[in-house]
This record gives C-alpha cells, sequence and structure tokens, in this order.
C-alpha cells in the first residue's frame, strides 16, 4: 500500500489463493467446468466462488446477549440460453462437487444457443474502493465486547429517562471470484462493518424508541476509532427524547419536506426497484418502455453509484465480474437508463451497467442497486423550509412498502415534525406518506444544495434475497402528497 492510501494488492491473487488453491483448482479445471456447462444449447455460464466469514455481538442490558460466528463457502454455476437460466450450486469447492452442479445448469437450461469458451482473460478488479483486509482482525474479542460495555453505560448517563439500551456490532468478510465464459476471470475481497445503538426512554408511563446505525467497507478499529460510537449513541438518545415530546401526525393532502440522508429510502424502494432492469424487460414496473420520456420535475437526477469509497453498498466488481459504475437513470427529469446485469442487459439489447448482484453463491444473480441517490439543487434547506406554510418535515423513515407494477408506496416516518409558517414546530408520531412512485417526482418543487448519503446501515430485499445498499439525497420539498396521520 502506497502513503496515500492507495491499493496496490491484486484481489485476484487473494481469490486464487484462498479459494482454488485450497481445494486444488486453477483456470484449467475452471475451463473444464465451464465446458460442461456450454454447448450448441447454451449462450453463456459462469461460476461465482465465495468464502464468508461473518462475526456480531449483540448487549442488552449490560449483558452479552449473543456472541455468533460463521464460515460459509460454495460455489454457483450459472447456465444462460436464451430467456432460461439453469443454475445449481454446492456448498463443497471440489472438482466432483463443480462437475456435478456444472451438469445441473445445462440441463435446467437446454435450449438452442451458440455459447463457446473464450480464452482467459484475468482482469484486476474494477476499482480500489476499499483495502483486502479482514475486518475482524483489527481488534480482539475482549476489545470488542468492552467497547460494547462501554456504549452501554456512558449511554445510561445520558438521560435518566433512559430505561433500556442495547448495542450491536457486526463484521463480515467476503472473497469472491467469478470466472465466465467469455474468459473474465476477476476477483474480490469485500469488508464489511456496521454498529447499531438502540434506547427505550420512558417519561410519566409513555415509552420510546430511538435507533442509529452507521457502518461501511472498512475495519472494525476504523468503525471504533474517535469515539464514534459514543456519538452514535447521542443520536439514538436524541430520537427517543425526540419520541416522547410527538404528538399526534395530522392527516391529508399536504406540503412534504423529506431531509437529507437516509430519506432516500423513500427514492429506492418507489423509484429504484422500478428502473432494474428485470421488471422493464419483462414490462412489470411503471416505468417500462418509457425511456426519453419526462418522469419527474426538471432539476431530479438520480443516480445508481457503484462507485464510491467505502461506502456500504459499494463494490469494486459486481457479482457476475463487472466494474461498478455510476449509472444515470433519471436526468433533469427525463428517464434515460436502466440498471442491468448481463443477462438482462444482453436480453434488452444493451450491457450490464455492473448491477448483476446476488446474496450468496447459492442465489441467482439479478439487477440490483448499489448507492442510489439524488443530486442537488439549487436551494439552501432553511430556504426550502421557509416556503412551506403548512406541511411536515420528515428527518427518518422506518417500514414502507411499494408496488414495482403500480409503483404505489406506504413509508412510516420515524422521525417527523410540523411545519408552520415557515418554521419547524412540534415533533409528531404516526405520520405515513402515501403516493406513487412515478407521480412523486414530478411533485418535487425544490431540491437543496445538501446532498447526504446514509450511515451504512441500508439492505435491499428483492425476491428473497438481502444485499447491503445505500442511498441518499438533498433536501427536498414534495407538494400535494398524501400524508396518513393519527390526529
Amino acid at each position: 500500500m502506497s502513503a496515500t492510501g492507495t491499493l496496490t494488492t491484486d484481489p485476484l491473487r487473494y481469490a486464487r489463493d484462498g479459494i482454488l488453491a485450497p481445494a486444488g483448482l486453477d483456470e484449467r479445471r475452471i475451463e473444464q467446468a465451464l465446458g460442461l456447462v456450454l454447448g450448441s444449447a447454451v449462450d453463456a455460464a459462469d461460476l461465482y466462488f465465495q468464502l464468508s466469514r461473518e462475526e456480531s455481538w449483540a448487549l442488552e442490558d449490560g449483558i452479552v446477549k449473543e456472541g455468533h460466528a460463521s464460515i460459509e463457502q460454495g460455489v454457483g454455476v450459472r447456465a444462460m440460453a436464451g430467456e432460461k437460466t439453469g443454475f445449481a450450486y454446492s456448498d463443497e469447492i471440489m472438482m466432483p462437487a463443480l462437475e456435478e452442479a456444472a451438469r445441473a445448469a445445462r440441463a435446467i437450461a437446454v435450449s438452442q444457443g451458440t455459447g463457446a469458451m473464450q480464452a482467459w482473460q484475468p482482469t484486476q478488479a474494477g476499482h480500489q474502493l476499499y483495502l483486502p483486509v479482514d475486518p475482524m482482525a483489527s481488534l480482539k474479542d475482549e476489545d470488542k465486547i468492552d467497547w460494547l460495555k462501554r456504549v452501554d453505560r456512558e449511554t445510561r448517563q445520558m438521560d435518566p429517562r433512559i430505561v433500556q439500551v442495547m448495542v450491536s456490532v457486526n463484521a463480515a468478510y467476503d472473497l469472491i471470484l467469478v470466472a465466465r465464459s467469455d474468459g473474465v476471470l476477476a476477483g474480490d475481497v469485500r469488508p464489511l462493518v456496521r454498529m447499531n445503538v438502540t434506547v427505550l426512554v420512558e417519561q410519566n408511563g409513555r415509552r420510546e424508541t430511538g435507533y442509529a446505525g452507521y457502518g461501511g467497507r472498512y475495519t472494525l478499529d476504523e468503525l471504533l476509532t474517535q469515539d464514534r460510537p459514543l456519538a452514535l449513541a447521542r443520536e439514538a438518545v436524541r430520537q427517543g427524547l425526540v419520541n416522547l415530546e410527538a404528538v399526534p401526525a395530522p392527516a391529508g393532502s399536504m406540503t412534504v419536506v423529506l431531509g437529507p440522508g437516509w430519506p432516500g429510502i423513500l427514492l429506492h424502494e418507489a423509484i429504484g426497484h422500478g428502473l432494474e432492469g428485470d421488471f422493464n424487460r419483462k414490462g412489470t414496473s411503471a416505468f417500462s418502455g418509457r425511456i426519453g420520456e419526462r418522469v419527474a420535475a426538471p432539476g431530479c437526477t438520480v443516480v445508481d453509484d457503484g462507485t464510491l469509497a467505502r461506502r456500504r453498498g459499494s463494490l469494486n466488481i459486481d457479482d457476475e465480474g463487472t466494474p461498478t459504475q455510476c449509472t444515470t437513470l433519471i436526468e433533469d427529469g427525463v428517464l434515460c437508463g436502466y440498471m442491468q446485469d448481463r443477462l438482462n442487459g444482453r436480453l434488452s439489447g444493451s450491457k450490464s451497467t455492473g448491477n448483476g448482484r446476488r446474496e450468496s453463491f447459492s442465489h441467482v444473480t439479478m439487477p440490483r442497486m448499489t448507492n442510489t441517490y439524488m443530486r442537488p439543487g439549487p436551494y439552501e434547506p432553511a430556504e426550502i423550509l421557509a416556503s412551506v406554510q403548512r406541511g411536515i418535515y420528515a428527518v427518518n423513515f422506518g417500514g414502507g412498502q411499494v408496488d414495482i407494477t403500480s409503483g404505489k408506496f406506504v413509508f412510516s416516518a420515524s422521525e417527523a415534525y410540523l411545519i408552520e409558517n415557515g418554521r419547524l414546530g412540534a415533533p409528531i408520531k404516526g405520520a405515513t406518506l402515501i403516493g406513487n412512485g412515478p407521480d412523486v417526482l414530478t411533485r418535487v418543487a425544490m431540491i437543496g444544495n445538501d446532498l447526504k448519503l446514509d450511515d451504512g446501515v441500508g439492505v435491499c430485499g428483492k425476491e428473497g434475497q438481502s444485499v447491503p445498499v445505500g442511498v441518499g439525497q438533498p433536501t427536498l420539498r414534495i407538494d400535494a402528497l398524501t400524508v396518513g396521520g393519527t390526529a
């Protein structure tokens, strides 16, 4: 590593040494396995090798309630023939298991194809966005537990209304190798860490919770540096105490101002999923066939960017060995692209955008988001708030639901405030935002200059698979959005 922190090691070498060598495999044997998949009946094939280690610790009321560690490895084999995909996997990385999975994948995908194995082109990772390190190795187990106990102890001292504290830390290490029939051979080393603090506060018989979390692709000692966990605890306490003072939320059609950062989860769910290539190729998305059309207000530019250093949703290469990229989805309000993996890109006459993702070797690849956010606009956040006579200001969101086909969504605000005569009023509880993805972007009236990304806690679910993602946005004013409340 250079003095500037630039990665000079080769992730592909790590993958060869950590996955192939212990199993007695090399490029020749991989080629043999791909040869079993390919033939006149298959267009293309790939192998996805993975070695994964994960560790988590959880403390509740000063007691370590959970200490978990796991190791998992395996290989997924995919055969693609036209629109058909054959997929099989093995949790054993050895030649007989690999050959059996290869034959099974081909049998599922049999069709009329023209696939052929091409010469190997070992490639460096597409980017150098994070170091190839084991995040768990940077701290001893006793140090991790000591940090959890310190956070618990010092959080309780922050306010007498705190009645319960829950702290957890998680670290994962993924070593992957992708081998494709077009000759691409690529590897990646993916660290991932996360910390969460939840507090329960009580006042006059009323109980509320506050939560905060953060993380990214770096080590545990970096996660815990400069008393960052205590800042996280203070944020969780602040949210809990705010919720103690919250009044019932109003209901009706009104102006909504979304805060910067995590409220981008609404953009992710209501807009992002509808711009994934598989839904659009099949015609099941509300955005299908609308390239070149205005789908948002002028000034709205939305991108999916897998190239942000050390971010939770970033990848050097996607799970098909394609370098990630920054893909512009909506530019100045006009739909200009979708997120693609190799299969859906090929079938729709385009290319992969580096968005082929999978939960693990035992799951099939599909187009997924990485870090999805809206670019900033010209307005100061204070100017946006001052422009609203009556409405709500939503800072944080909890759960939500979206229908990809119609674009309809419902989201619950976990922290929100009344806006009255251009100023923030009382905190409110029980506010839900109800709308339609393709419609809500057309109602954006003002875009702030304060783009912020989330703190690194996003998890995206699709068809039973979960992957880490990032979201973000500047402050947004949205007019005439339906708010469900309890007042």
